[in-house]
């Protein structure tokens, strides 16, 4: 095994998320392009936050998600790079983000126990639209009559929030008290 300069080793890790085609993990890092330097993850971890402290006050900043570690635009200038792109984002109606909220936050979930939240019937299409994203799954069934299916949150849809791990969901909201 050879031994690798940290200079090397910031640069290397840099070059790898540039280049890769998705996120990648401390451990792909070392089963890649660092798979023949004498390394531990200490010190990649300490390369990655190198990378992080380096492009804080750049256009693009290094995050971690659930999936593993990516460059991607700063926040601050995405209305500015939408013009970019011809293709429109897509626009989600208040249903199919009420239904994702509640997955997220209630999971693993029904779709009768999210109807009994939001006192309206859920749109098969928002289910198959939620499920085509990969933004949910089906992670078994519930062990009543007509077993149905439990929804939870996927990998993706965290990458697609950016967000590490769900602990990093904004709080709810407390709900309004009635008198």
């Amino acid at each position: 095994m050879k031994r690798i300069d940290d200079k090397y080793l910031v640069k290397l890790v840099e070059s790898a998320l540039f280049v890769a085609d998705s996120p990648l993990t401390v451990q792909d890092l070392k089963q890649t392009v660092l798979s023949h330097y004498q390394i531990g993850s200490k010190r990649v971890i300490g390369a990655l936050e190198q990378l992080q402290h380096d492009y804080q006050f750049r256009g693009v900043e290094l995050v971690k998600g659930a999936k593993g570690y990516r460059f991607q635009a700063v926040s601050q200038c995405n209305d500015d790079l939408a013009l970019l792109f011809k293709e429109r984002a897509p626009r989600y109606s208040r249903a199919l983000l009420e239904t994702l909220a509640l997955i997220a936050y209630k999971q693993p979930i029904t779709r009768s126990e999210i109807e009994d939240v939001r006192g309206v019937a859920v749109s098969s299409y928002i289910i198959k639209t939620l499920l085509e994203r990969n933004w949910v799954k089906i992670s078994g069934h519930k062990e009543v009559p007509g077993r149905p299916a439990l929804y939870v949150t996927t990998k993706d849809f965290l990458d697609y929030f950016s967000l590490p791990s769900l602990a990093q969901l904004p709080e709810l909201m407390p709900l309004p008290t009635t008198s």
